[in-house]
């Protein structure tokens, strides 16, 4: 069964533009009978002031025209202006579902550089709107107009006017085929070389310390040399048909004005008449000269709309959907088989289990277990294969992330930052509400560091928490992840870069989330927090290995008899036989 194209948002909207199109074309014919002005000044001052030899004829004429040409200028700015009112009217309805689309291509694991080029396409295309090739596109029919009064004149200049278009359209043909090519590989290259010197200015202190900066300058030129030879050549070609179409219009020029001489001696064409077929001849090429001049500009827009519109069609906009009662914190996850985005490779297989709202829950096992993926299913990050993820019933991959967000609290195991004050971050960089911060704060132990800073909560962290520790950047996204006190929050690895007072601050945390009804899902390595979770589930490669009551989990693990449940007395957890308990980096998910 053939399946229905998919509709082009980016297409729709610019055939929305047709109010200011329509505009600037009626603008347009105005501008291009102006354009005449000239030739026509030219005709009267020959045929009416040289052989009457009037000065007031030729002072009035002379005012004429020059009101002509202001009115031609004055047309000019206003259709530019227009223009450029289009070209922000397509930015402003495309630029928040451009930014949703690359923010749902990164969560797809596609590249940095094609989420982050899809701003770079918008602002290509909306420059293109506004560029002056665009009005030498609206212009190029209404040549004909000029083309028709040559040939009125006399029928050899409009022929000769024609074969010179006729040039322009090959010229322009041939520049698009040689062109398109060199253009395509150098936007690539281009990209290519920014995300390398992105990746590289990121890891800067790695590649300092190890003294790699040699080999990654070396990497980064060749592939600089490599999208600049592309670029080269490109404008080479762009540069050599740019020339001949200017010299196939001074040719044109001149023959015209032989022509126009010649019918003048045969007495075919008044005196004036060949100076102003030379004259208008150029105005008829004009608009084909400038389009190919601009061609570059004209091809970039059209790689941009192709890239912008695929990657539109591939992430169509989110339906509205009828809103859904905060969420109490029932977790239930059923048969799921899960990989990272954009692979077949399995990393869960077959999960199953659930979760009472005010429970917690702590996952362990070994590095590359799954426990990272399971982390981002269970906050609708990743979607399953197969199998569902529910939170009160419902799916929380497609539960309206904006109306859920503040019910659900995620602490991820690359801790990131964001350029912004302490209060912003842990607010989630919506109102900050005092209180509710100093509150988040509280509960992960960073008031005491905080009352030392001088500007307290309004402390700038920098750019990814560079002004910041590893563990103060972990206890403050920490604290970002229970601002509010959601009813659901899940923490990987939340004690990686905490001392013994920031495991303290955590298990204290944890304690307060439980107490305040709060569903809480762990993922880790380290046995201290297993004191204060209830339910333990060991997973090893992919699949669910123990599940169960902690105290029942950890006597299984150990090959012993479970305790009774009328048991007064906890047993302090020991590290599960097979299944290590201490901090391990550098895993995968």
């Amino acid at each position: 069964m053939v399946q229905p194209e998919k509709k082009s948002e980016v297409r729709e909207v610019l055939y929305s533009l047709s109010p200011w199109i329509i505009r600037v074309l009626l603008f347009s014919i105005v501008t291009n009978i102006l354009v005449l002005a000239p030739s026509g000044y030219m005709l009267e001052v020959y045929d009416r002031v040289v052989n009457s030899r009037n000065h007031q004829t030729l002072l009035m004429l002379t005012l004429l025209v020059v009101g002509l040409y202001i009115m031609l200028e004055a047309l000019e700015w206003v259709r530019s202006g227009v223009m450029r009112e289009a070209a922000s009217a397509f930015d402003e309805r495309l630029r928040r579902r451009v930014f949703d689309t690359a923010f749902a291509a990164r969560l797809k694991n596609l590249p940095v550089g094609n989420a982050a080029q899809m701003t770079g396409d918008l602002r290509t295309i909306r420059e293109a709107i506004g560029a002056h090739v665009t009005l030498s596109f609206m212009d190029a029919p209404l040549a004909l107009l000029v083309l028709v009064i040559l040939f009125l004149m006399h029928p050899l200049l409009g022929w000769f006017s024609v074969i010179g278009a006729v040039i322009q359209v090959v010229i322009g043909v041939i520049n698009e085929r040689r062109i398109k090519e060199p253009m395509m590989l150098a936007s690539r290259g281009s990209t290519a070389s920014q995300m390398y010197a992105g990746s590289v200015l990121r890891n800067a202190q790695v590649i300092r310390s190890m003294g790699m900066l040699g080999n990654m300058r070396t990497r980064w030129l060749a592939k600089q040399r490599e999208f600049l030879a592309s670029q080269a050549d490109a404008s080479d070609t762009a540069g050599a048909n740019a020339s001949l179409s200017k010299l196939v219009q001074s040719l044109l020029g001149s023959s015209l004005l032989g022509i126009g001489c010649w019918l003048t001696l045969e007495g075919n064409l008044g005196g004036s008449g060949m100076i102003v077929g030379s004259i208008l001849g150029g105005k008829v090429l004009s608009p084909l000269v400038q389009i190919i001049a601009n061609w570059r500009q004209v091809e970039s827009a059209r790689e941009a709309f192709a890239r912008l519109d695929g990657m539109l069609k591939a992430f169509p906009a989110e339906e509205k959907k009828m809103p859904l009662p905060p969420p109490k914190g029932a977790l239930s996850v059923e048969g799921v088989i899960a990989g990272a985005p954009g692979s077949q490779a399995q990393i869960l297989k077959g999960i199953a289990f659930r979760v009472a709202p005010g429970d917690s829950l702590a996952v362990v096992g070994p590095s590359a277990s799954g426990k990272t993926t399971l982390a981002r299913l269970l906050t609708g990050v990743w979607s399953p294969m197969s199998g569902k993820v529910r939170l009160d019933g419902s799916d929380i991959y497609s539960w309206n992330k904006e109306e859920l967000g503040p019910h659900v609290g995620y602490l991820p195991q690359a801790v990131e930052l964001f350029d912004g004050t302490i209060a912003e971050n842990v607010a989630r960089f919506g109102a900050p509400d005092p209180q509710k911060v100093q509150e988040a704060c509280r509960m992960v132990g960073l008031e005491a560091f905080i009352a030392t800073l001088p500007d307290g909560y309004d402390t700038p962290v920098g750019d990814d928490g560079a002004f910041l520790s590893g563990g103060q950047r972990q206890r403050v996204a920490l604290a970002r992840a229970i601002y509010g006190m959601p009813r659901f929050v899940v923490l990987d690895e939340p004690n990686s870069n905490l001392d013994n007072d920031g495991d303290a601050a955590l298990i204290g945390t944890l304690r307060e989330l439980k107490a305040a009804g709060t569903t809480v899902i762990v993922m880790t390595h380290r046995m201290n927090v297993l004191s204060v979770v209830e339910y333990m589930l060991v997973l090893i490669d992919g699949q669910i290995k123990q599940f169960g009551p902690r105290d029942q989990v950890l006597s299984a693990l150990r090959g012993e008899q479970p305790p009774k449940p009328s048991s007064a007395s906890k047993p302090q957890p020991q590290p599960p036989k097979g299944v290590s308990l201490e901090p391990v980096k550098g895993g995968q998910p």
